[in-house]
């Protein structure tokens, strides 16, 4: 353990001590949230990141030690361990190096080369090797031996062969050499299997492409293997650059080979047989080897990639902005099977449903108005939340004419997201939670909810059917679930959950509370009433000790017994500030939010054995705000009138959206128009940007400008450049602003003959890149 402590601090590059106080904390079965916020004295104050990181890292060093113990165990079986092999194991960083120092001792099925040592022929491979100045054939004559197989000098020969493609396979060093070498000088080639032009015209950008292995992005990767998967293109690795040796010439993985063993081609008698067994032992054993591992790894990096963009636009879409405690009517639109309409009272509770039919074909217009006055005047709805999926924008402007007639009502629209809506209309939960409510009208209600409070709705969903991922279906499920569990334990802890309103979905990702016991939360205060104390759930059924302590404060009891149960002080801390009362002489109800004598407090006063300086100046600041939300302020897009379909773009128009998902290679952003349009990562800013979501999130309020639509192909180009920054750009000879020569790398760098964007021609650099990433887009989400 000390050994594993020792490499996890210099990777994270922090002290031993904080790794293992971080371990002994998660292994004593304390959560990351509770460590990061409860815990800084004793990891010194290691974030949330730093600890998922340390948390994942951790699981494989373990596996790792685990691995090269069974190692050992199994050489030392075979009493063929030395102090050598030893310390080489115990030194291998990786289960890569680990396996290659084990295979030579990695119990086998009968092979070619075990036939031939038990022929005898094992001092033939070690003369031929030794010798090559000899003549192969005389020195195969000895060894010839038809009752042991050898019935002539070329079987002699081709055991001994069999026997040196073995040895030269199974040396840890070359095979480490080799993979190393393919991966930084390797490349990937694809083209499109004969006949599959047509029906594998979304992978068209790959149809002649090739890249090198280190500059691939996730969901190039991606698509690459996707593409190959469905049986359009064929992939192959090649190193070199792609090129090939004359004919006749070892490769350089041969002369490697070569060069390892000692093998030169001067001439000699022996050197052709041993040059023809290098050949061989790269093309038949170690290449295909080589190009499986090499294909694991651009996978590792595509899944870590793609997970790393899942993973963070999910924490922003939980994290979005709430609207609040305020009476939502939730619209999910449709045409001819109607509008779901669901109003949903300050604490989301259902107050009304109904269905109206204002679009085709019935055409309802002035009886869907009616109907949406009578509900809104009745329930004293504020905030109207429209899904943004089929007759979204018409429905917007249903909801428009609304508020203009009936000013009085003082209405707010927002476009929500519908992204799982129905996932969680077909859910168990949603039935057991809206029981005998029409699973269409569920969307309805979601929709309304998740406008109220973004987190506390969408934690009922499944995270990988909220729609923010790049090829999420081609991620190993188990990673990827771990991960955006993660993310969603830490954006509910960071807020904070009221324990008397929260759903059991909600309750469930507190710190230290399962299913079970979340459940179990509310049929107690269903039972009992709400909540008086953080103590009092002590007293639910299956919330010890240890829940309590890594849940309690998480939890928030508003307007409770004591005020402190509805911040973020954790019940433990209370001492410190009752010693705080007596130090300013303050009332509790005075002290909370007063800026002025918190300010003025000396933290250092207040620390003891038990409390540091971190948790004390951790609880002046929770003071002044307690129970702070880390969220936003509710904010919302104002789609521009007249503008609702495709048709209605046209180049220089300048408009207001929301971005709703974030990709390696740009933002795309929801205009009202039904198709989401793409600001490509060159277009997001003035400045050289690597990473989009250094300046843009799923939920965001942005202004872009159209630059060019195809409306037959729903292709919509956006920029979030400045005026002066476009006119500044080089230009392509077709008058377009040419993409900066650092960021064009970034997209494929082949397209199908003839390929255009908006009318671009195919010189349009631009317009290239842009068509290709919306192309992946629509590739990834299928």
């Amino acid at each position: 353990m000390a050994a594993i402590t020792a490499t996890l601090a210099a990777e994270l590059r922090v002290a031993e001590r904080q790794i293992a106080a971080a371990v002994e904390l998660l292994d004593g079965g304390a959560t990351v949230p509770f460590v990061a916020r409860y815990r800084k004295e004793a990891t010194g104050g290691l974030d949330d990141a730093q600890l998922r990181d340390l948390e994942v890292r951790l699981a494989y060093l373990r596996e790792l030690e685990a691995r090269r113990v069974a190692i050992l165990e199994s050489i030392e079986g075979q009493g063929r361990i030395d102090a050598s092999l030893k310390a080489r194991i115990l030194a291998a960083e990786t289960k890569a190096r680990l396996e290659d120092l084990y295979l030579p001792f990695k119990v086998k099925r009968r092979t070619k080369a075990q036939i031939a040592r038990e022929a005898g022929l094992a001092p033939l491979a070690d003369a031929l090797l030794a010798r090559p100045e000899g003549d192969p054939g005389a020195a195969a004559g000895a060894f010839v031996d038809a009752a042991k197989g050898a019935v002539d000098v070329g079987a002699a020969l081709d055991g001994a062969r069999s026997i040196l493609i073995e040895r030269f396979s199974e040396d840890p060093d070359l095979m480490g050499a080799l993979r190393e070498a393919g991966w930084q000088h390797g490349r990937i080639v694809s083209s499109v299997k004969p006949g599959k032009e047509a029906v594998g015209v979304k992978f068209g950008d790959y149809f002649s492409f090739t890249e090198p292995l280190t500059r691939l992005p996730s969901h190039r990767i991606l698509a690459l293997f996707r593409g190959e998967k469905e049986e359009v293109l064929d992939l192959t690795l090649v190193d070199d650059a792609g090129e090939e040796p004359a004919k006749g010439m070892p490769s350089s993985q041969e002369m490697r080979i070569a060069r390892t063993f000692g093998i030169r081609d001067q001439g000699r008698p022996g050197d052709a047989f041993l040059m023809e067994t290098v050949r061989k032992a790269w093309r038949t054993r170690l290449k295909p080897v080589i190009d499986t591992d090499l294909r694991a790894r651009l996978r590792l990096v595509a899944e870590a990639g793609a997970i790393t963009v899942f993973a963070g636009n999910l924490r922003d879409l939980l994290l979005a902005a709430p609207a609040g405690a305020r009476p939502t009517l939730g619209l999910d639109p449709g045409f001819r099977s109607g509008v779901k309409v669901a109003v949903v009272d300050a604490t989301g509770k259902v107050a009304a449903t109904d269905v109206i039919y204002p679009h085709e074909p019935r055409r309802d217009w002035n009886g869907a108005l009616g109907l949406l006055a009578k509900l809104c005047l009745a329930h004293r709805v504020e905030l109207i939340a429209i899904g943004n999926g089929t007759a979204s924008r018409e429905t917007d402007r249903l909801a428009a004419e609304l508020i203009a007639k009936r000013p009085d009502l003082a209405l707010t629209k927002v476009m929500v997201s519908e992204a799982g809506a129905s996932v969680y209309s077909a859910s168990a939960y949603a039935s057991a939670e809206l029981p005998g409510l029409d699973v269409t009208l569920r969307g309805a209600v979601s929709i309304a909810r998740r406008l109220q409070d973004p987190l506390a709705e969408l934690v009922k969903i499944e995270p990988r059917a909220i729609g923010v991922g790049q090829y999420q279906h081609d991620i190993a499920e188990g990673q990827l679930t771990k991960a955006l569990d993660a993310v969603v334990e830490d954006c509910v802890n960071s807020v904070g959950v009221d324990v008397n309103i929260a759903s059991a979905p909600l309750l469930a990702r507190v710190s230290g509370l399962t299913e079970r016991v979340a459940g179990n939360i509310v049929v107690e205060r269903d039972a009992k009433g709400p909540f008086r104390t953080r103590a009092g759930l002590k007293k639910v059924a299956g919330l010890g000790p240890k829940a309590y302590e890594l849940a309690a404060g998480f939890l928030r009891i508003r307007s409770g017994d004591d005020p402190l149960d509805a911040s973020g002080v954790h019940p433990e801390a209370y001492p410190v500030v009752r010693r705080i009362l007596v130090t300013t002489g303050l009332p509790i109800g005075a002290l909370i939010g007063n800026t002025s004598a918190l300010r003025a407090l000396d933290p250092t006063r207040f620390t003891d054995e038990t409390f540091g300086l971190p948790t004390v100046t951790d609880i002046i600041a929770e003071l002044e705000k307690p129970g702070r939300d880390p969220r936003p302020a509710f904010r919302t897009a104002t789609f521009q009138e007249g503008v609702e379909k495709i048709s209605d773009l046209t180049p220089g128009m300048r408009l207001e959206g929301v971005v709703t998902n974030v990709a390696a290679f740009g933002a795309f952003v929801d205009l009202g128009v039904h198709q989401d349009g793409l600001v490509h990562i060159s277009m997001l800013a003035d400045r050289f940007v690597k990473d989009p979501r250094e300046v843009v999130k799923p939920g965001d309020v942005v202004q872009v400008r159209v630059i060019e639509v195809d409306a037959n192909r729903k292709r919509i180009a956006l920029s979030m450049r400045s005026d002066d920054a476009d006119a500044s750009r080089p230009r392509n000879r077709d008058g377009r602003p040419a993409l900066a020569q650092s960021q064009q790398k970034s997209a494929p760098t082949s397209a199908p003959s003839g390929a255009s964007f908006g009318g671009a021609s195919p010189g349009g650099a631009l317009a290239e890149a842009l068509r290709r990433a919306a192309e992946e887009k629509d590739r990834g989400r299928r």
